[in-house]
């Protein structure tokens, strides 16, 4: 059984959340900022039969209900696990079936869609780059593009 360790980096607390799972046994570790998309994705094309998914947190999955039950559906159509750290969770069994339908509970009120983006505000971004922060890293720190942090910076000066 090969155990994969997954974290969504944010900050410096994606740091402790490694050595978590590299503790709990992880063979491979993978990481990625919250804006890239893709790492995940290519975890759950290869994992293979009898292997594990680990996550320091449930939320490393996606902030919502419906994101995590896909993330399980695909690992179930692999015929892998789902391992979370903190609560102590695991897929397989009986307690897979309450997680299950605890996350389908929560799916059910969940509303429909994709959450609205985050609009930040142009005084965030004009703090950032008064503080000398660039364009991009600005972007990535916000969560938005890099198109929007200039749109507002351009607003601020016409």
């Amino acid at each position: 059984m090969l155990r994969i360790g997954y974290v969504r980096a944010r900050d410096a607390t994606s740091a402790p959340e490694a050595a978590a799972l590299r503790a709990a046994g992880c063979q491979v570790l993978r990481s990625e900022d919250p804006g890239a998309a893709g790492v995940l994705d290519s975890i759950l094309e290869f994992i293979g039969e009898g292997d594990q998914l680990a996550v320091a947190r449930l939320d490393q999955l996606g902030g919502a209900g419906r994101a995590i039950l896909a993330v399980m559906d695909r690992l179930d159509a692999r015929g892998a696990s789902l391992k979370v750290l903190e609560p102590d969770l695991d897929s397989r069994g009986a307690g897979g079936a309450a997680l299950r339908a605890a996350l389908e509970a929560v799916a059910a009120v969940e509303p429909p869609g994709p959450f609205p983006r985050r609009r930040p505000a142009a005084q965030e971004i004009r703090a950032l780059r008064r503080a000398g922060v660039g364009p991009v890293e600005i972007a990535r720190r916000l969560g938005v593009s890099r198109m929007t942090v200039w749109r507002k910076l351009k607003e601020a000066t016409a």
